[in-house]
């Protein structure tokens, strides 16, 4: 069992390290692309703020798993398997953690990208929206309306063939 949990423990910090290792190469690039896309100052603060933050909860998960493996340490086996359970939460909870970093990474990048581009085509494109929707209600409206005269022509047409065969069948209507 204790071999067991030497050997969990060698993974986990194998695979903290890992993560370490990516997020740093995720942070490069990011500065990389920033100093590509020459940011404004504010922007760049945020994006450290951002690294920073990452930075402090790498630390603290790191310090978290240590306290663990000490724990593990000393416990008894009885102890080991809620222990465990704890890692994984902790693993989890990391992973979540990770992913909500890099999620808002993108959106920050996307909300940059989308400043650079200028409002002028946003604003064309709304236009042309609602120039087709005025095109396409008038076109409806049109439509609406020859309707309606045909219904209307029809119903005339068919009172008036109504009004023959009458005259045609009850003659005695004339002399009224």
């Amino acid at each position: 069992m204790v071999v067991v949990v030497m050997m969990m423990m060698m993974m986990m910090m194998v695979m903290v390290m890992m993560m370490m290792m990516m997020m740093m190469m995720m942070m490069m690039m990011m500065m990389m692309m920033m100093m590509m896309m020459m940011m404004t100052t504010t922007t760049m603060m945020m994006m450290m703020m951002m690294m920073m933050m990452m930075m402090m909860m790498m630390m603290m998960m790191m310090m978290m798993m240590m306290m663990m493996m000490m724990m593990m340490m000393i416990t008894m086996t009885l102890m080991m398997m809620m222990i465990m359970m704890m890692m994984i939460m902790m693993i989890m909870m990391m992973m979540i953690m990770m992913m909500m970093m890099m999620m808002m990474m993108m959106m920050m990048m996307m909300m940059m990208m989308m400043m650079m581009i200028t409002m002028t085509l946003m604003m064309m494109m709304i236009m042309m929206m609602m120039m087709m929707m005025m095109m396409i209600m008038m076109m409806m409206m049109m439509i609406m309306m020859m309707m309606m005269m045909m219904m209307m022509m029809m119903m005339m047409m068919m009172m008036m063939m109504m009004m023959m065969m009458m005259m045609l069948i009850f003659p005695h209507i004339w002399y009224c």
